[in-house]
């Protein structure tokens, strides 16, 4: 029986880019892995950058979070819930931002797995960072992740977590924004469109919270109108809301969102109902397809936290990880008046 010999092509080294750019392995290094500390000219950076693309060079992740002692993973918890093209244009900013740092970002899906119990499970991969969206993450999660190695978690949501860097979102804001509004139009009868989507509470409850904030004292009244994200629900709640002097005799809807708002919407146009001279309707969050429906939907524009500075405070708390947790409110809301109120 012959034998065939099979030559495996040798992986290209550092050593092998310095010798083609011309430079030491050290100003391979500082190069690839954009060391700003030290100073390298552009014409070198830019030598070193085509050797090793000519070479099919790629840095040893593993080798790297040897020499520095930690890694450069930052995990993101893939969501539970359905996110909009709000959250998601924040995610990507935020992901650029942290490979301009020379993060690499993972998104975890841990479908099953909650608090800290999930805590365990992403401290399994040893990142250098965790950043929790919503609510769920303890005291004793945030623990775990720091015995791990994790040398900053950083949570987004209402509550501040011990131990955890906060930017603490303040959804009660944009219920108070919608419900002063529709108040100010003169609206009294006043209903608030909640989701029935498991997981969405963190954020639909303290939209509701805030309407009633918003109208403590007054004449208004506030009615809760669960409603599930399909046609067939809208429709159901259209026809209930439509019949005369309609469901608790409503003159005014504050959706979830606007997703839930221009579903609803469609729905109550099929039913003959005249918005907004019936009934005024806003939702949150100023999508771009609430501006080509007619009547022209009214909105709460949500300014999110800037995916920059956010990527900044995860590298603040990386170099520094025993310094004080930083505590940031970062949501903004305002109304944006259009004719559908």
């Amino acid at each position: 029986m012959r034998s065939v010999m099979v030559q495996i092509p040798n992986t290209p080294t550092s050593a092998d880019v310095a010798r083609l750019a011309g430079v030491s392995r050290a100003t391979v290094s500082y190069v690839l892995n954009n060391t700003s500390a030290v100073r390298i000219s552009e014409p070198t950076r830019r030598r070193v950058r085509e050797a090793a693309r000519e070479l099919g060079y790629v840095p040893h992740a593993a080798a790297r979070s040897l020499r520095a002692g930690h890694s450069r993973m930052v995990l993101m918890p893939a969501p539970a819930i359905p996110v909009g093209p709000l959250y998601s244009r924040f995610l990507n900013e935020l992901q650029w931002a942290l490979g301009r740092l020379d993060y690499t970002v993972v998104q975890y899906g841990s479908v099953g797995l909650q608090g800290d119990e999930a805590a365990r499970a992403w401290a399994e991969l040893r990142p250098v960072a965790v950043l929790v969206p919503g609510a769920g993450l303890g005291p004793q999660g945030v623990h775990v992740l720091k015995r791990s190695g994790a040398r900053a978690v950083v949570t987004l949501g209402p509550d501040r977590v011990e131990g955890a860097h906060a930017l603490l979102m303040d959804h009660e804001a944009v219920g108070q924004c919608a419900g002063a509004h529709l108040y100010e139009g003169g609206r009294r009868r006043i209903g608030v469109v909640v989701p029935e989507e498991a997981g969405l509470e963190a954020y639909s409850r303290p939209r509701l919270a805030g309407v009633r904030q918003a109208l403590q004292g007054t004449d208004a009244t506030v009615t809760e109108l669960p409603l599930a994200y399909t046609e067939e629900a809208a429709a159901r709640l259209a026809a209930r809301l439509a019949v005369p002097g309609r469901e608790s005799g409503l003159d005014a809807l504050f959706a979830y969102n606007d997703e839930y708002a221009m579903l609803l919407m469609r729905a109550l146009q099929d039913e003959g109902v005249r918005i907004p001279q019936e009934l005024a309707v806003i939702g949150a969050d100023d999508l771009m397809l609430g501006r080509l429906l007619r009547p022209r939907l009214s909105t709460v524009h949500i300014e999110l936290p800037s995916g920059r500075d956010l990527a900044e405070l995860v590298d603040r708390a990386v170099r520094d990880p025993g310094g004080e947790p930083e505590v940031h409110r970062v949501l903004g809301a305002s109304v944006v008046r259009r004719e559908s109120s």
